[in-house]
């Protein structure tokens, strides 16, 4: 019996070990269940059971304070990348430019418009 133990230990630590480290170096452990499901199929399931637990009752909704604390506290993890900031900052400072040169020019135009109007009529 002894030999069936050492037997049996070294099979499955040799195959378990063969398993992490044939697959664990270069991509981890393989997906098994669930994960191994394309997204589709994991969504249909997850669906599934989000449609029963309200069925039954015991499905979670966020109040309006909940959802509030929920939303400033994805703020603050965003606000900490601070070169994400910069470059939110920055595009809205350049779309603000960009309108306002845009409405700059409409102006010129409409103004330039109106002489050229009044010179053909002279």
């Amino acid at each position: 019996m002894a030999t069936n133990k050492e037997g049996g230990k070294g099979a499955g630590s040799s195959s378990g070990s063969a398993q992490k480290s044939g697959s664990g170096s270069s991509q981890g452990p393989a997906k098994r269940g669930f994960a191994a499901m394309d997204q589709a199929q994991q969504r249909e399931i997850a669906s599934k059971g989000g449609q029963a637990a309200h069925q039954k009752g015991t499905a979670h909704e966020f109040d309006s304070e909940e959802a509030r604390r929920a939303g400033q506290k994805g703020g603050e993890a965003v606000s900490r990348n601070r070169a994400h900031m910069a470059d939110i900052g920055r595009k809205g400072g350049e779309s603000r430019q960009s309108a306002h040169r845009a409405a700059q020019a409409a102006a010129a135009a409409a103004k330039n418009g109106g002489n050229r109007q009044g010179g053909d009529k002279e």
